[in-house]
């Protein structure tokens, strides 16, 4: 069974990447879907986006994830990937809301497409990528929300690389 990951993924976080190992252990196999919204601005480029999580991806050793990208609905992704199922990840009471109402007008658009609510780990459930992007910004040590490998990237972008006497 295929399931569906969706997200801006900018930059991926290991609350993020602690779901979708989960999801590697629960599906046959698990689509990380990146969506392309140019009107946002975003730190990494999608092709960066891509690239970062595809080697996280890689040094997990996860072979059941692919990692895709889209634009337009996900409901249209979802049909074109052939899936019914959605996951999302639930970090609190307002994660619910919000992705509720998300799930209710993806299955009035694709009737059977179900959404599955996924909750963070505890340990995880305050890491945002908004968050991450903010402490980087002030050179703050991200080194506990990201991979050293998205860690490196983030750093590199914002030009942080000898900020804090290379600290971080």
């Amino acid at each position: 069974m295929k399931v569906i990951y969706p997200g801006s993924f900018d930059p991926i976080t290991i609350g993020h990447l602690d779901i979708i190992k989960r999801l590697n252990d629960m599906f046959d196999e698990v689509v990380i879907a990146i969506l392309i919204n140019e009107a946002k601005h975003s730190l990494f480029s999608i092709k960066e986006r891509k690239q970062l999580i595809e080697k996280d991806i890689e040094e997990c050793k996860l072979e059941n994830v692919k990692v895709k990208t889209f634009e337009g609905l996900l409901v249209d992704f979802a049909k074109k990937e052939n899936s019914k199922i959605i996951v999302r990840g639930i970090r609190a009471i307002a994660d619910y809301e919000y992705e509720m109402n998300i799930a209710q007008f993806n299955t009035n658009l694709y009737p059977g497409l179900e959404t599955i609510f996924l909750l963070s780990d505890p340990k995880f459930s305050f890491i945002s990528s908004s968050g991450v992007r903010e402490l980087a910004s002030f050179g703050g040590d991200v080194s506990k929300f990201v991979s050293k490998n998205v860690k490196k990237a983030i750093y590199e972008k914002n030009n942080l690389g000898g900020k804090n006497n290379g600290k971080y």
